[in-house]
Formats: structure tokens, sequence, C-alpha cells
């Protein structure tokens, strides 16, 4: 059996019926997608999606800064630059 990572579940041709009402209902929340009772895609708010993008950008430049910061350090005097 196939998780679903969401409290609201709908067909395919549900939506297809009545979108605004779906999104209504699921009051900003991720909507699962089914097609033949298996989860085809996720429907999240365009703020939602913008969250996340925000969230990975932070973990990947975390992850960078974590690897420069084990890096053996240079000496670089300001005339340098």
């Amino acid at each position: 059996m196939q998780n679903i990572f969401s409290e609201v579940a709908v067909s395919i041709s549900e939506l297809k019926k009545n979108p605004s009402r779906i999104l209504a209902e699921a009051a900003g929340a991720p909507v699962a997608l089914l097609e033949q009772d298996r989860v085809m895609a996720y429907l999240v708010p365009a703020t939602l999606y913008e969250q996340i993008l925000e969230r990975l950008d932070d973990f990947e430049l975390a992850s960078l800064a974590k690897a420069r910061a084990a890096e053996k350090s240079i000496q670089v005097s300001l005339e340098d630059l």
C-alpha cells in the first residue's frame, strides 16, 4: 500500500470537476492527486512551494558552508585582495 503524505486526497476527475472547491477544502494544505488509487502528484499552494524551495536552498548553502569550514584555511593579506 502506498503512503499518502497529505490530509486531503482526490482523484484527478474530482479535481477537474471543481478545482476551486478542492483547494478551498484543503485550506492551504497539500492535496494528493490520485489515479486508480495511486498517488500521481501532490498539489501545493504557491506559497508553500516557495517555502519548500527556500528551505532546500538554505540546506544546500549550509552543506556548502560546512564543507568549506572543514577545508584548510589560507593566510591572505588585505593587499593581496
